[in-house]
């Protein structure tokens, strides 16, 4: 009988763990990788009729079309104000979140804070919406309510195009602060006892303590954790921006993806969404790329 080869012997005495990743490994390559051979609607003059692989090549005319023109451009500096808004002014929350959230001694009144801060990260994106165009109405929402009690003059939040990337980036903060402290509260947990402790018997405060003790200690997950937020900061979701548009804020609220669907399925141009979509994730491909490399010179953490 021949003996078998390493390879048999892998897949024999770990078939277990293979029957295991079979169906997601099978989802993955059926809806992740097969429909990627649509990306050469991107270089195409895609026809249904005549199908991807008997359309016409036309090179980068889509992209360079898409770079050229006026709406273009505003898409694309939308989406990067809306990602880098959110970036800095989102990322720094949970982590000061999950140190407020370590230092507190009582578990009650801890629980009940995460418990507050937890719950709007399982609020729908449509209820989200609904909740603020109810909290910003003109007439029963209480942001004016307070507005007018201050003295001010009621505000159209939903009206205002200079007001959109701040009520789409703060309110998405509230919204996911508390689920992304979650990994900076697992992090912190593992601190080591005798540094603090070391610590207080030198006299050390509070505030020193965090500064030099739980934020060296936690550092490497805050800096992959920047990295995947930095790759993602072309992908500002469709389903929030939309239900958020209107006619009034259109000029700072069109963002890529909602230019992707409304020129690729309302106006049925699938080569033009495509080149649009491709140039999206070739650039937050590029961002990414670029802020691990400089992160593994300058703290020697990367993700690869």
């Amino acid at each position: 009988m021949k003996p078998k080869s390493n390879k048999q012997r892998l897949l024999t005495s770990n078939w277990q763990f293979w029957a295991i990743i079979a169906l997601p490994l099978a989802y993955i390559i059926t809806f992740s990788y097969v429909p990627m051979s649509g990306i050469l609607m991107a270089f195409k003059d895609y026809s249904p009729r005549r199908g991807i692989w008997q359309s016409d090549w036309v090179g980068l005319r889509w992209f360079q079309q898409f770079l050229t023109t006026p709406s273009g451009l505003t898409v694309i500096f939308n989406t990067l104000r809306l990602g880098f808004y959110s970036l800095i002014a989102g990322f720094p929350v949970p982590i000061l979140l999950a140190i407020g959230l370590n230092e507190i001694r009582a578990i009650r009144f801890k629980k009940f804070v995460q418990m507050l801060t937890y719950a709007p990260y399982f609020i729908s994106v449509v209820v989200m919406v609904g909740m603020l165009m109810q909290l910003t109405d003109l007439r029963i929402g209480i942001f004016n309510r307070i507005i007018v009690l201050c003295g001010g003059q009621t505000l159209n939040f939903f009206g205002e195009a200079r007001i959109f990337p701040h009520l789409y980036v703060w309110s998405g903060i509230w919204q996911t602060m508390g689920y992304s402290s979650i990994i900076y509260i697992a992090a912190l947990s593992g601190v080591s006892r005798e540094l603090q402790e070391a610590g207080i018997v030198d006299g050390v405060s509070r505030v020193q303590r965090i500064w030099h003790i739980d934020l060296p200690s936690i550092r490497p997950t805050i800096v992959i954790l920047l990295i995947f937020n930095c790759g993602s900061i072309m992908s500002i979701g469709f389903e929030k921006v939309y239900l958020m548009q209107n006619s009034i804020n259109m000029s700072t609220s069109e963002v890529i993806s909602t230019f992707v669907y409304k020129v690729g399925l309302q106006n049925a141009n699938y080569s033009f969404s495509t080149a649009v979509g491709l140039f999206n994730s070739i650039v937050a491909f590029i961002l990414m790329m670029s802020v691990n490399q400089l992160s593994k010179k300058l703290t020697d953490t990367s993700v690869w």
